[in-house]
Formats: C-alpha cells, structure tokens, sequence
C-alpha cells in the first residue's frame, strides 16, 4: 500500500464538479507508470479545445512520453526544485504564441491557461495525475526546439500515475501533506449584485 496524502479534494461552499475539486497537484510520480499515446492525445485534445480569444489558438506544444530523447531533453530543463518530474509518464511544455498585436500578446497567456486547466481536468478524469511547473530553463527550452519568435514557453507539466510516497524526500513529500488551501471568498469576490449568495465569514 502506497504512502499517500490524506483526502485532497477541494473544500468548497457548495458542491462544485467532481474531477474539479479533486484536481491538485502531486509531486510523487509512479516511475513505472506509462502514460498510452491514447491518454496523451486525450490531454492535449482537451487543451485544443479550451476557450480561446478571437478563435486565434495561440498555444503550442511540445510532447514527450517518458523514455524519448525529447523527454530527457525537457527533464534536463527542469530546475533541480522538480527533479521529482523525472519519474512522469510525460511532460508536456506549453507554449503561447504572442502573434502579430497587443491583444493576442495580451490574450495568449490566457488562453495557455485555460489549456492547462482542460488538460488538468481531462487527466483526473482518465486516472491521472498532473503538475504543471515554471521551474524551468526558458531560454534552453527555446533553443532545443527551435522555437519561432513570438512562441514562449510559460510552462512544463509533469502526466503520470500517483507514486509511493515513500519513496520522495521528506522534504518534498512533507510540502504534499500540508492543508490545501485557498482565499475565501470574501477576498476574492469583489461584488456579487445576484440573489441568494451565500453569507460570507
């Protein structure tokens, strides 16, 4: 039996979807797990299909299943904070494409957000576990792909299977264990002119 954290799903003030609240974001990888090109198309199918400004679709994707020259090119990437991203199935760097005006510059961070966000969901939903990180060599990124201009990578997500634990530093593994949390409501919404929201404090 695995050494895991306690129940991580999301406390929230009403129920929200069930692979939302249990989304997070482990750092122990199961280093024998494989993620099937099946699951990876899956993921990066969701992130294609994220909201998108204008209908521009500025993000871009380097993808790489453990065991390829790409992925120990990325792994070699990652800053010595995430050497537990070593043992995923998969990392997948994401790019944004800041295109030709203000706005897509503007817009194209975003949208690379709400990929992440589909693909994190996809992932729960499929069994997987995902971490994305911004521990990492941007420029090194860049040259080992030949990145065009304008197209930069924001971040790299560790896809794999929950490991053991046991097997990560303490001081990784205790970073896992601590209370999830977020700021309540009451700081982060700034008006509500709706009916029936819920008292806050």
């Amino acid at each position: 039996m695995s050494d895991q954290p306690a129940d991580r799903h999301a406390d929230t003030r009403v129920p929200i979807h069930p692979p939302i609240a249990a989304r997070w974001s482990p750092r122990a990888f199961d280093p024998d797990a494989i993620v099937t090109d099946d699951q990876l198309i899956a993921l990066v199918e969701a992130a294609r299909w994220a909201a998108t400004w204008g209908g521009r679709q500025p993000v871009r994707f380097v993808v790489a299943q453990r065991g390829s020259p790409t992925f120990a090119t990325l792994a070699g990437l990652l800053r010595r904070g995430n050497g537990y991203a070593h043992a995923a199935g998969a990392l997948i760097l994401v790019c944004a494409d800041a295109g030709e005006d203000d706005r897509t510059a503007l817009y194209s961070s975003f949208d690379a957000g709400a990929a992440v966000a589909n693909l994190s969901v996809e992932a729960v939903t499929r069994g997987l576990i995902v971490h994305p990180m911004a521990g990492f060599d941007v420029e090194g990124a860049r040259a080992a792909f030949d990145l065009p201009d304008g197209v930069n990578p924001l971040v790299m997500v560790a896809v794999g299977a929950l490991g053991d634990y046991a097997d990560l530093a303490p001081d990784i593994s205790e970073r896992d264990t601590r209370p999830r949390a977020r700021l309540p409501l009451e700081q982060v919404v700034l008006n509500w002119s709706g009916t029936g929201f819920p008292q806050l404090g």
